[in-house]
């Protein structure tokens, strides 16, 4: 048994002989875990076999089976068979489907995959596409009849859907209009490998095509600037071409894209321009350029993206241009057009265009929703957000309902564990199709148990628009209040920025490497440390639940202070850093509704409308008194020259 099995049975054994936190059985779940990650099958396999009455027993199993299924041998089918049906409904059954699916995958066994894909319950989109690729495979040709009605829909599809979908191009079930439209798709989406299978799937492609490609999205501008004299000869040609064009502009160039679209665009047909124009809309969106908004223009009723739709209506807002906002709005699909931020943008327009009757009925429909755009809405139709009434007394009965729930049970055992992955799944799997009885008492259960993140969560999951006691909770004030003190700082923009960061799990981290509670960076640490005069630090201190307010909190007033004192430039800032804030601002002033709302990063344009958002309603909980959103989102200062 190695060192870090030692040392993880060591914890165990102290946590047991604490008494409260460990349960008999514990060590050896946890060694059946480290001895699945390090490969060692004699010692999985002696665990397995030593059953005990312990909640996660079935793990150790599940482990062994799973182990087992990765292994070149014969898997032991009628082990695999007797677990599924003593854990049958249980989410390990589920996962050890998926583990036996890929093994038939991996054996191109498609008769046996599916005769077992009917039992799974939540099978991925990698599993969805491979039932397609069995189904074609063992002759059932209604697939692509299936396949085809949903074509332009499966641009960003898993790789493992390609096989039907080649099948439909290479037998000309689609027409190559529709093909080179995935393919412009995949090119706008930086996806060069699938626009590049893509493009081999079209006839007189051409055996130079693929490379060709390659060149114009490597190097986009030096591919424009040598076009061949006959490059528009073919469609393939003026494609390639295209595709150069949508990189450049990608690339943060759209001005030098839409130079030398001019010198070539009397040699594109007239659809091609107006594709072209669409993606210089888009991107010059992107980047805040004002001609953005005419070049969209320009474009006319060319098919667009959702995405490309959606940055027509935002280069409308960044120059307040009402009209073309209302019309933008009003030319999306109407699942688009009915989503929360194009009816409060929409209802703003008919105010500015003098339809105030207009804008209330879109007020209306949102308005009170505890959303950025519900309460703005609610703000427009002349409703703060108060202090909301909280969730009642606890259900004794539902509490214990969700204390006795299998899944659960066993998601609390693994968070005892700190197995958070595994736990998360188990509650997750708990929480399929029961009431919302059943979901607020699980989201207490969480709560009692300091698993916030499940709390929040599962008590939004029950209602969005209500549990604000379970939603909006306050954990770790002995940190954060003495800090929200001594920085200066609205605790409610400091809880509503801790909640978007980290659910308040103490051991979260993102993938770039932030950590804790305020998910600070171990080189922004260190910076912060040396502004703060914090000696001795180290990326470990991150996980501390003190130190990492204290650095959270030092690094947002830092950023506060250099942004105008303004919440939403040092929110963005949090989540992008402090320099793309800065830019992101225009020439003149701009509300910070549109300044938040043309964020040109999807992440940081959603995080800093939610931070504002759960700032208002923290501080009408926290201080008791109804809030302005409007108010606190302000006016955002023109960028300074040196800026530019």
């Amino acid at each position: 048994m190695n060192n870090r099995l030692w040392a993880g049975l060591a914890l165990v054994l102290a946590s047991l002989a604490g008494g409260a936190h460990g349960q008999v059985g514990d060590e050896r779940v946890l060694a059946a875990r480290e001895a699945l990650r390090n490969g060692d099958r004699a010692t999985l396999e002696r665990l397995a076999a030593a059953r005990e009455p312990h909640v996660l027993d079935p793990y150790v199993r599940y482990w062994r089976l799973s182990n087992k299924l990765a292994r070149p041998e014969p898997p032991p089918v009628g082990e695999l068979t007797e677990f599924l049906l003593e854990e049958s409904d249980t989410q390990l059954a589920d996962r050890l489907r998926v583990d036996w699916l890929r093994r038939y995958v991996r054996e191109q066994d498609w008769e046996s995959f599916l005769r077992l894909y009917p039992d799974l319950r939540e099978p991925d989109a990698e599993l969805r596409c491979h039932q397609r690729t069995a189904r074609l495979e063992t002759g059932d040709a209604t697939v692509l009849t299936e396949v085809r009605e949903r074509w332009m829909e499966m641009t960003d599809n898993h790789v493992a859907c390609e096989p039907t979908l080649r099948v439909l191009a290479l037998d000309q079930l689609v027409s190559a209009d529709e093909i080179w439209w995935r393919f412009r798709r995949q090119v706008e989406s930086r996806n060069p490998t699938a626009a590049r299978a893509t493009l081999g799937w079209l006839p007189h492609s051409g055996t130079s095509a693929g490379a060709n490609l390659d060149r114009a999205l490597h190097a986009p501008a030096a591919y424009l600037d040598r076009l061949p004299v006959n490059f528009a000869a073919t469609r393939v040609g003026r494609e390639i071409a295209l595709a150069a064009l949508a990189s450049l502009a990608r690339q943060e160039d759209p001005r030098g894209a839409y130079l030398r679209f001019e010198r070539i665009s009397d040699r594109l047909t007239h659809d091609e321009r107006a594709y072209v124009h669409a993606i210089l809309g888009h991107y010059g969106a992107l980047s805040r350029l004002p001609q953005a908004a005419d070049w969209y223009r320009a474009a006319g009723d060319v098919p667009m993206s959702a995405e490309q739709r959606a940055w027509r209506v935002r280069a409308a807002l960044r120059v307040e241009n009402w009209r073309m906002v209302k019309s933008s709005i009003e030319a999306l699909p109407s699942k688009e057009q009915a989503l929360p931020e194009w009816t409060y943008w929409l209802g703003r327009a008919e105010a500015q265009l003098g339809r105030a009757a207009e804008a209330a009925v879109l007020y209306r429909r949102i308005a009170g929703e505890p959303h950025f755009y519900g309460l703005l809405a609610g703000e427009e139709a002349g409703q703060l957000f108060a202090p909301p009434i909280l969730t009642g007394a606890d259900n004794a009965a539902d509490i214990a309902r969700a204390e006795a729930d299998p899944a659960l049970r066993r998601s609390l055992a693994l968070y005892r564990l700190d197995l958070r992955t595994e736990a998360v799944r188990e509650w997750n799997w708990a929480l399929r199709g029961q009431d919302e009885a059943f979901l607020v008492a699980a989201a207490r259960v969480a709560l009692s148990n300091e698993i916030f993140d499940r709390a929040i969560n599962t008590a939004e999951r029950a209602d969005p628009k209500g549990n604000f006691d379970l939603r909006f909770i306050t954990p770790y004030r002995q940190f954060v209040e003495p800090q929200v003190r001594q920085q200066g700082l609205d605790i409610g923009w400091v809880y509503g920025l801790m909640r978007q960061e980290s659910r308040f799990v103490v051991p979260a981290r993102s993938s770039s490497g932030a950590q804790g509670l305020m998910q600070v960076m171990p080189a922004t640490g260190k910076w912060v440390a040396g502004k703060i005069g914090l000696s001795g630090y180290h990326p470990g201190m991150l996980s501390d639940p003190d130190t990492n307010v204290l650095l959270g909190t030092s690094y947002m007033r830092l950023i506060l202070d250099g942004l105008d004192n303004h919440p939403v430039l040092a929110s963005a800032g949090y989540n992008a850093g402090p320099n793309r804030a800065r830019r992101w601002r225009d020439e003149r002033s701009i509300e910070g509704a549109i300044y938040a709302e043309t964020i040109p990063i999807d992440e940081t344009r959603d995080y800093v409308k939610k931070v504002m958002a759960n700032a208002v309603i923290y501080a009408a909980m926290l201080e008791g008194r109804p809030q302005s959103l409007k108010t606190r989102l302000g006016t955002i200062a023109p960028r300074l020259a040196a800026e530019q």
